[in-house]
């Protein structure tokens, strides 16, 4: 006999969680190879402007545009937050409904379910679950990937345990 499993949490979606969210879920690393367009950017600029008989104002604009590649690079995280704190749903209350089917997310703006068929892999972070899941198929037949953090703040141990299990990719 299946036991029927569901559990239901709520959390707001303020800018400590948006910023466990990326901390979280984000790839970027700040290394050489995270700066390479940028350096590249600025000196062909410098290039431009000591080399050749190139109007100056287009050398300082490529320059420009190196310097603000390595700004936007090293402020990813703050930038990331900040334009999710901008957004309507921001400071709304958020009902997480998790069950046999699914996870189920609901609140005023979005209701959104990923069903266990589409999860690809479940991550666990030290603060969280990253769920991978698959949005179809393009029309040249490429997978669209996708994937979503929930934090194990707003989650109860048995929630916790029900979403390692749900994992595929452990055999």
């Amino acid at each position: 006999m299946t036991q029927s499993s569901s559990y239901t949490a709520s959390f707001t979606l303020d800018k400590a969680h948006y910023s466990e969210c990326y901390t979280q879920s984000s790839t970027l690393s700040h290394d050489k190879k995270t700066y390479f367009k940028a350096n590249v950017l600025t000196v062909f600029g410098l290039i431009i402007l000591l080399a050749t008989p190139v109007n100056p104002y287009a050398a300082w604009f490529v320059i420009a545009l190196g310097l603000l590649e390595t700004i936007s690079v090293y402020y990813h995280k703050p930038w990331w937050v900040i334009r999710q704190m901008l957004s309507k749903a921001s400071h709304s209350e958020v009902k997480l409904t998790i069950d046999e089917q699914g996870i189920l997310t609901e609140s005023f703006h979005i209701n959104n379910r990923i069903l266990w068929a589409d999860v690809t892999r479940v991550t666990e972070t030290d603060l969280g679950f990253l769920i991978y899941f698959s949005l179809g198929k393009t029309a040249m037949g490429k997978d669209i990937a996708s994937k979503s953090y929930i934090s194990k703040s707003c989650l109860s141990d048995d929630a916790t345990a029900f979403i390692g299990q749900k994992n595929p990719t452990v055999a």
